[in-house]
């Protein structure tokens, strides 16, 4: 049996079992490959004669452009000659960072059927970051946004430079390879083998609570290992999936690339310059968006429109980067009868655990562990518990989770210690198997000898109608520890006051255990990685280093007089 009817059998299995969770999970097999290169052995493949679009960039500026599978196949095999001829090889590693533009799309193909481990930067990364990553990464070849040359200034000059856009002095140009008669063959031939364990993919993650460290992922890993994420999204071929997403960060490779393509779908991209709810819903509307991934933050900003002004074509919703709040879910769901569907993963994974499409979904849970995953929770000890550390079953079918961290084998032997992989996040679950997130590891505090998630604190905080974001760290406290305090980001239009943060205080006060009351509130923009996460790490620091110097500006304690 070729790799590709390999990949398509556990695929077509998995869509055949779409909304029957028990069988998907106990009956999915991964395929078993040896070599393997995803571009070349499946989307080529399946891209033959195939017209149906496989991504589509629509703009704000009134920009449409879909391309089929069959010319993505081809245009790929275009760029993939003209970078080899640049002296691009298997095994280099190649920095790229675009926005949402046709050639990014063309380029990691290419780069898969190249052999080359792409490095994939977000647009906000600055000449600090990319020298980081230039160095700890070993680049080897750079692929920018012309706009974005200026911040590779300071790098070594004797680099591969390629500008994509615009032409840069001292940069190559992509848009040559259209014009260059050798490279412009749509047929590519590739020099070598792919081993299915190859390098890929190398990640930075998020940093939230560290440096970034680096994820290095195979040609099986994440193409074969985000099967799960399309049986957790619930893509079908002909769908139309929008992930709300920025390049450069793993999410985007999830569900704007593997997760789409692998189920035969149209990745639909939607550029423009300041969200805007209104705007996102006519799009979606007027270009049959079929299923949407968006982060917390776009979510909290759709549900202050009226949502049931419009009917829409989706029929998956889903929530991804940080778990979403209670509230969020149960508007939407009024709205439009569709309840978005929470799921975990990690940048070392693809999604372990979600909501599937047609199965009971509990409030406030992200689901249960999808196929090819099996989750245990341990504690401290690294015994089994209903409360503890999620982590993965080391097996020889898990082929979601990453080679390891690159130049940190102690790191990586860390994490992949006795038969299991430990992601760092605490977790609850029930009998049913559902489980629950709880927060990172290093998140979770001790109040008066109680443990405090912050997530839970900040999903009533977030219910309240001025507060935007909330983040929660302990304070130090010499009665109790340390006691929850809230920072928040008030909605556009309310200034801080006393009167506000009383306000809120009781709205919690009435909701929370007398246990996990929130003592304390600063008003502030939440400080957050280039990805959009809460640096909660960077607050707690700012909370231990003012420890006994009285309050901050805008901070207001639940004693204070009215």
């Amino acid at each position: 049996m070729s790799p590709y009817q390999r990949f398509i059998e556990a695929r077509d299995f998995l869509q055949a079992h779409r909304t029957d969770y028990e069988l998907a999970h106990r009956g999915y097999m991964a395929p078993a490959l040896n070599e393997f290169n995803w571009a070349l052995d499946y989307f080529d493949v399946a891209a033959r004669g195939n017209d149906s679009i496989a991504l589509r960039v629509v703009g704000e500026d009134g920009s449409d452009v879909a391309i089929s599978y069959a010319d993505m196949a081809a245009r790929s095999n275009r760029v993939a000659n003209w970078l080899r001829e640049q002296g691009v090889a298997r095994g280099d590693r190649v920095l790229l960072m675009l926005p949402n533009r046709v050639e990014l799309w063309e380029l990691m193909l290419a780069g898969i059927k190249l052999g080359a481990v792409m490095v994939p930067t977000s647009m906000l990364a600055m000449p600090a970051d990319l020298a980081d990553r230039m160095a700890r990464g070993q680049i080897a070849h750079i692929i920018a946004q012309s706009s974005e040359a200026a911040k590779f200034s300071g790098i070594d000059p004797k680099l591969t430079r390629i500008a994509v856009g615009a032409a840069v002095d001292g940069w190559r140009d992509l848009a040559d390879c259209v014009a260059d008669s050798a490279a412009a063959v749509a047929t590519f031939e590739a020099q070598g083998v792919t081993m299915a364990h190859d390098p890929l993919l190398l990640y930075f993650t998020s940093g939230t609570t560290a440096q970034p460290k680096l994820v290095l992922h195979s040609h099986e890993s994440y193409p074969v290992g985000h099967l799960s994420t399309m049986y957790w999204i619930g893509l079908q071929a002909g769908d139309v999936h929008w992930n709300i997403s920025s390049p450069g960060w793993a999410k985007h490779a999830w569900s704007c690339f593997f997760a789409p393509w692998n189920a035969g779908a149209t990745v639909f991209v939607f550029n423009y310059e300041r969200f805007s709810a209104p705007a996102a819903f006519e799009v979606i509307e007027r270009c049959g968006v079929t299923s949407l991934c968006a982060p917390p933050t776009v979510w909290r900003m759709m549900i202050q429109e009226d949502l049931t002004k419009w009917k829409l074509p989706l029929r998956e919703l889903v929530g991804a980067g940080e778990p979403l709040n209670p509230e969020v879910i149960e508007q939407v769901e009024k709205a439009w009868g569709i309840r978005i569907r929470d799921g975990f993963g990690q940048t070392e994974t693809t999604a372990q655990i979600g909501n599937t499409p047609g199965q009971v979904v509990k409030p406030g849970s992200m689901g249960r562990p999808l196929p090819g995953y099996h989750v245990a929770l341990l504690d401290i000890d690294d015994r089994p518990a209903t409360e503890g550390e999620i982590c993965v079953r080391l097996e020889t079918e898990l082929v979601g989770l990453m080679l390891g961290y690159e130049g940190e084998h102690a790191k990586t032997a860390e994490v992949m210690r006795d038969g299991y992989y430990h992601t760092g996040d605490t977790a609850t679950v029930d009998a049913d198997g559902y489980y629950f997130y709880v927060g990172r590891n290093d998140d979770v505090f001790k109040s008066s000898d109680y443990r405090i998630s912050p997530f839970e604190l900040e999903s009533v905080l977030i219910e309240h109608e001025l507060v935007l974001e909330a983040a929660i760290v302990p304070s130090p406290d010499p009665l109790r520890l340390s006691v929850p305090k809230a920072f928040i980001t008030l909605r556009a239009g309310t200034e801080p006051s006393q009167a506000v943060a009383q306000d809120i205080f009781a709205f919690a006060r009435a909701r929370l255990a007398a246990y996990k009351r929130i003592r304390r509130i600063e008003f502030r923009d939440l400080p957050k990685t280039i990805s959009g996460k809460i640096r909660r790490v960077e607050l707690r620091k700012q909370e231990q280093s003012s420890a006994g110097a009285g309050p901050n500006p805008n901070e207001y304690r639940e004693d204070d007089a009215a």
